[in-house]
């Protein structure tokens, strides 16, 4: 696929990034967060059909819940061959080819969206939605490329921020459309996205660039495999974007089955813990570069802890004021720790090569080549824990008709990786650098 190439890139360089490097990077940003924003709305497109299918679709709560959990798996999968994506075709030639593919699901569900279609037509086109998640690595992988380790944090916490807000915004075309014409008229919803999509694809032609130093590196994903902190910083993101995309899946159908909301309702509930959740994110970036991420990240999973057991009073109590205050403070605490972990990753592979004696510029590109790798498989993983989510639900709506079981079982997790953030990252400091080492907040 023929594209812009730039030859040479050194973000580390602060003359070339202040004179050329910014500039780019920042314009390459803003486009893939449009096409990434896109591709979430796209992948949790069945969050608010749901709210569309009542009884003369046929479909129980549990078989909702199926179909939210098939887009969320496949969302995950696809992430893994997505990031390799970005090296092999070019970040913005693989933005353009992501872009025009998510016509295919918009479609398939324009076509399909009305009572009487089969139960498993539904899951193959809820399945095809996923395609919308991999967006997320690739444009993080392309974004991560950009920008010098210094700007990270912020620069990752807006990308991923702008493409959570696809969430919330998909979320609030349905409340418009059921608030005006009635649940009747889901391909309304559908019909909006189809431009949009055109849009994004055209932006990625027209503004975007392709990196040639960016190289798939099967040496660094093997290593990156073998790495413990890759897998202890998957397991982290599982508790914090597992979290957000989890809950942003499951809210209106937790609210409509458990506490009885009507479409309408639901919908106008629905789209605010995800938009507060899309739009803290860059601050979880900015407070990991100011005061390490470690520390934002401990600090989140407590008090995520701490949100989970109010909504698990709210849940065996039926008060839906509180619940709704709970799963809000949920939302906005995912969002901070999204932003976090994600500032971490490329910071603990670049503490590793200073701690092996390499010297700045070294480093760097270490930190660089093995959190690339990394990111990938972090982002898979991490939005498994969606996946989790959605069957916990499940289960617990199955065999108790509530889903305090599921939050209790949320409430574990939640402790299992606030224990694992202080004992890795902040009981014993290595592998994360100092301020005096990178000159600027530790991770």
């Amino acid at each position: 696929m023929a594209g812009r190439w730039i030859e040479t890139w050194e973000p580390e360089d602060e003359t070339f990034w202040r004179e050329k490097g910014e500039r780019v990077a920042r314009r390459n940003l803003w486009f893939s967060v449009l096409s990434e924003h896109i591709g979430f709305s796209i992948w949790t497109l069945w969050s608010v059909m749901v709210l569309f299918m009542g009884p003369e679709y046929g479909i129980d709560p549990a078989g909702k819940f199926f179909l939210i959990s098939t887009a969320t798996l496949v969302g995950a999968l696809v992430r893994v061959p997505y990031t390799f994506a970005v090296a092999r075709f070019g970040g913005r030639n693989w933005t353009i080819f992501s872009a025009v593919s998510l016509l295919v699901p918009t479609l398939a569900a324009f076509w399909v969206m009305e009572p009487g279609t089969s139960y498993a037509t539904f899951v193959a086109v809820a399945a095809l939605t996923g395609i919308g998640g991999g967006n997320f690595a690739s444009s993080m992988t392309n974004i991560n490329a950009f920008f010098p380790l210094r700007k990270k944090g912020w620069a990752l916490g807006l990308n991923a921020g702008g493409g959570n807000i696809g969430v919330p915004v998909v979320q609030l075309v349905g409340l418009l459309v059921i608030g005006t014409l009635g649940a009747s008229h889901p391909r309304i919803v559908l019909g909006v996205y189809i431009p949009l999509i055109v849009l994004a694809a055209a932006c990625a032609a027209l503004y975007m660039d392709n990196l040639r130093p960016v190289k798939n590196d099967t040496g660094a994903a093997l290593e990156a495999v073998r790495d413990p902190h890759t897998w202890i910083m998957a397991t982290l993101y599982i508790g914090t974007f597992g979290s957000f995309i989890g809950y942003s899946f499951a809210f209106g159908l937790v609210l409509q089955t458990q506490f009885g909301r009507t479409p309408l309702q639901a919908a106008s509930l629905t789209f605010v813990g995800p938009l507060l959740g899309s739009l803290i994110r860059p601050v979880g970036g900015r407070l990991a570069d100011r005061y390490g991420g470690a520390r934002i990240t401990l600090a989140t999973f407590a008090a995520m802890a701490a949100a989970t057991g109010v909504v698990i009073q709210a849940s065996g109590n039926a008060s839906l004021p509180v619940f709704l205050t709970g799963f809000t403070a949920l939302f906005v605490l995912t969002g901070l720790g999204n932003g976090s972990t994600y500032k971490m990753i490329p910071g603990i592979f670049h503490a590793k090569a200073l701690a092996r004696g390499l010297d700045a510029e070294a480093a760097a590109a270490h930190g660089r080549r093995l959190s690339g790798a990394a990111m990938g498989l972090i982002g898979a993983v991490g939005a498994l824990g969606g996946l989790a989510i959605n069957l916990a639900f499940r289960q617990s709506f199955q065999a108790t008709g509530t889903g305090t079981a599921a939050f209790w079982s949320f409430l574990a997790f939640y402790g299992v990786c606030f224990t694992l953030t202080w004992a890795v990252y902040l009981r014993r400091p290595a592998p994360v650098p100092t301020r005096a080492q990178l000159g600027y907040a530790e991770v």
